[in-house]
C-alpha cells in the first residue's frame, strides 16, 4: 500500500512515520521516498489501521495514486 504525506518533510517526520507503522505491525517493510512525500507499506495490517496511527502521530495520510 502507498500513502502520500504531504506534511512529512524531513529524516525526523521519516522516523516518526517508521515508528508509527512499527507499532501496528512489527514485521512492515517501510520504505519512504522523503522527495515525493510518498510512504511505502508491506503489512499484513489493513490500509485503515495504519491510516489511523499516521493519523494520531500527527501526519496526514492518504492513498498515493
Amino acid at each position: 500500500m502507498q500513502f502520500q504525506i504531504d506534511n512529512m518533510t524531513c529524516g525526523g517526520c521519516a522516523k516518526s512515520v517508521t515508528k508509527a507503522i512499527h507499532s501496528v505491525d512489527p514485521q512492515a517493510k517501510v520504505e519512504i521516498d522523503l522527495p515525493q512525500k510518498r510512504v511505502t507499506v508491506e503489512s499484513g495490517a489493513n490500509q485503515s489501521a495504519i491510516a489511523a496511527v499516521l493519523e494520531d502521530a500527527g501526519f496526514s495520510p492518504r492513498p498515493a495514486a
